[in-house]
């Protein structure tokens, strides 16, 4: 992979082409080697919001789009910071794109980066250099099988490949590569402490059955979009029972909501008999850790069971979620939809148990999508459907 100046500035001269032209017009540059101009060009789309401490490079090199649509993104990659200590020594088993090597590098002693795609290797050594990144060993090969020579570390950090035969995503964990379950004895042997990255579409109860020795879970969201989960996992295998971080960054501000699956277990949550003037939703991090009993600390009621909608009579300003002022309750009845786009033209509608989808609702009431009013259609202490109209605070 070479890219030489000609080459970079022809990136920066098509970057919002379109792909499929760029490369049926190869004959016109054949000082271009146009595949792998077009693979950058569509690598950088990827990173420009996702990693603009990256983008700002004009040197880094990308080995395919798909590294850059499966990376950490630069704001999960600082979170993981954290988890880590200045002196440490860490070894990356999954190095792929580099993003959390880098971003580790910059926190720890060294850093030992595994790949096992040889070009995913010579792009990281690439951009380790023009990063300056010099604190990081890189070495090509399968991550099981140079474990045996891997000396002790303090960290091991892995993302297991989320992508089985003819290139099907998969989400059990058995199912990813390296195999994570079965290689975590070997892993602690070596290191007091694993992480892990995984999909949030994996199931954290059952995920906890499979690493045992979990202390810590990090559920990551960017703009309320859950992004991945991270798992600590340390020392002996005893019953822990885990803290669960939920973070969600936003454009204006930083959540962050603790709690565990014994707390949520151990919790009896009473529902509120009426709906008073705030409404809250919860992030996508507190819906993923099923902190749904334990989100009232903050001061809130839980409307229904299984509304997953909170209400509170004061302004609860540090709830991890979104915030309305309620302007009116109405009961949905047949009559209400049919009648209710006369004083509600357009609306932001959401559906939290209740019978019907925003399409089928929207087709009811015939409300446009859009505004600043927000339409909340949930059911009710006393399982009386309901629309809470509002505007977020």
């Amino acid at each position: 992979m070479q890219l030489n100046e000609v080459t970079k500035q022809f990136i920066k001269e098509h970057a919002g082409d379109d792909p499929v032209r760029l490369l049926l017009s190869a004959a016109r540059y054949p000082e271009v080697d146009m595949p792998f101009a077009v693979e950058q060009i569509q690598a950088r789309k990827q990173i420009k919001d996702k990693l603009p401490g990256w983008y700002q490079h004009t040197d880094l090199i990308f080995p395919s789009k798909i590294s850059a649509e499966q990376c950490s993104s630069e704001s999960t990659a600082f979170y993981k910071q954290q988890l880590v200590e200045e002196g440490q020594s860490l070894c990356d088993l999954t190095g792929g794109l580099g993003i959390d090597s880098y971003y580790f590098s910059r926190k720890v002693r060294q850093v030992t980066y595994i790949e096992r795609f040889p070009e995913y290797c010579e792009a990281a050594r690439q951009n380790f250099s023009v990063l300056q990144a010099d604190n990081v060993i890189v070495k090509n090969g399968d991550a099981t099988e140079l474990l045996q020579d891997i000396d002790q570390v303090d960290v091991f950090y892995i993302d297991p490949a989320r992508r089985g035969g003819g290139n099907k995503r998969v989400f059990a964990l058995q199912d990813c590569e390296p195999d994570l379950p079965r290689l975590l004895p070997q892993l602690l042997q070596k290191a007091p402490r694993v992480i892990a990255k995984l999909s949030p579409m994996v199931d954290i109860k059952m995920t906890l059955d499979l690493l045992p020795g979990t202390t810590a879970i990090h559920v990551l969201s960017v703009k309320n979009d859950c992004k991945e989960l991270l798992f600590v996992i340390e020392g002996e295998p005893d019953r822990i029972d885990p803290v669960i971080y939920c973070w969600n960054l936003s454009s204006d501000r930083e959540e962050l909501f603790t709690t565990s699956p014994e707390e949520e277990k151990r919790l009896s949550v009473g529902s509120a008999a009426d709906i008073k003037r705030y409404l809250y939703e919860p992030n996508t991090s507190v819906l993923k850790a099923g902190a749904f009993k334990a989100v009232t600390r903050t001061g809130v009621e839980k409307l229904h069971p299984h509304s997953h909608l909170y209400t509170s009579e004061e302004l609860v300003n540090d709830f991890p979620g979104r915030k309305f002022r309620i302007e009116e309750v109405i009961p949905f009845t047949g009559k209400t939809a049919k009648n209710l786009s006369k004083d509600i033209p357009q609306a932001n509608i959401t559906v939290r148990n209740f019978p019907l989808t925003v399409e089928e609702l929207r087709k009811r009431t015939r409300i446009k999508e859009g505004g600043d009013i927000y339409l909340f259609a949930t059911t009710c202490l006393a399982n009386e459907k309901a629309l809470v109209k509002c505007r977020k605070v």
